[in-house]
Order: structure tokens, then C-alpha cells, then sequence
């Protein structure tokens, strides 16, 4: 099985600083949900891992980020693509739970679900927590530009670090790879 975990805010969808807290929030990013597509077409499973500190902080609750779940899904079905699952952390960024990226709690859940290892599974996010919890689950971290990823990039990251400027083009790379 070939195996892809995207991180939705930034990635996927666009970001707010006050978090995505109804389904009418959330919108995608030019192309994300056609790169998702592509990548079902080549034979991927796509994974969602999110921090949803919203929750925590009683700016959404599950219901509501369900529906936001739903819309993305439907917007996705409509161009033949599909999410396999999606993992979200609910609790907020001093909580010191095992599961909030850079934390590597989701990763390893994902893990044990799939009974595999996540070693040089792609993992796309736009931000050095993103890029943090793929490495500590062996995972293969891609940052992209869109969203926070852009200050992320200036801020600085290691060097072996694939960069791309959105979901889209990250898609393309990881498709002309595996050919």
C-alpha cells in the first residue's frame, strides 16, 4: 500500500490564526483537492493528521469539526478524490499530550492502526511542528509554502527537507518519483 499524511490547515485548506470553526470556513486551496485526487488515481491512501487546538479552546466543538469533515469530503468526491482517515488531535498547544504535533502520538496510532511502518512515508505539512512529528515517527517530511509554510521556509529547516510551494506541485514531485 502507498501511503501519503497530509496535515489540513495550510495544506489542504486555508489557515486562520483563529482556527477553521464551521464547515463554511473552510475552504481549499487552489488545486489541493486535485492533487488529493491524483495521488487516489496513482494508487495512494490519504491520511489527515491535524491539530485541532480549537476544540480545546471551545472554538469549535467535535460536531462541528465533523461537518467541517464532511464538506471536505464532499468537495473531494466531487473530483474523485478521497480521504482514508482522519486524525486530529482535540487538545490544545500546552496540554502536553502525546498526540498534538510536534508530538509524534498521532503518527504512531496511525502506525499501529495500519500495522506498518511509517519509515520514508511522505508526510506534507506547512509548518516545523508538521515537520517534527513526521521525523520523530521516521516518517518523510515535505513542507510546503502555502499557508505558514512560507515563514516556516525563512525561519529556517534542515536541509534535507523537500520544499514545494503547495500541495499541487508537492503531489507532482512524489508522483514523478515513483514512477
Amino acid at each position: 500500500m502507498s501511503l501519503i499524511i497530509l496535515d489540513r490547515d495550510g495544506v489542504i485548506n486555508h489557515d486562520s490564526d483563529d482556527f477553521i470553526k464551521s464547515p463554511a470556513e473552510w475552504e481549499p486551496i487552489e488545486g489541493s483537492l486535485e492533487a488529493i485526487a491524483r495521488l487516489n488515481h496513482a494508487g495512494y491512501s490519504v491520511v489527515v493528521i491535524t491539530n485541532q487546538p480549537g476544540i480545546a479552546e471551545r472554538a469549535l466543538d467535535v460536531d462541528t469539526l465533523s461537518r467541517i469533515h464532511s464538506k471536505m469530503r464532499r468537495m473531494l468526491a466531487q473530483v474523485g478524490g478521497k480521504i482514508e482517515s482522519i486524525l486530529y488531535c482535540p487538545h490544545g498547544t500546552d496540554d502536553n499530550c502525546e498526540c498534538h504535533k510536534p508530538e509524534k502520538g498521532k503518527y504512531t496510532e496511525l502506525a499501529t492502526r495500519l500495522r506498518l511502518d511509517l519509515t520514508n512515508v511522505p508526510a506534507v505539512g506547512d509548518s516545523l511542528q508538521d515537520i517534527r512529528a513526521a521525523q520523530a515517527a521516521g516518517a518523510m517530511p515535505i513542507l510546503v509554502k502555502s499557508a505558514k509554510g512560507e515563514l516556516t521556509f525563512t525561519q529556517g529547516i534542515p536541509d534535507d527537507i523537500a520544499v514545494y510551494d503547495n500541495l499541487s506541485e508537492a503531489v507532482s514531485a512524489i508522483l514523478d518519483t515513483a514512477l
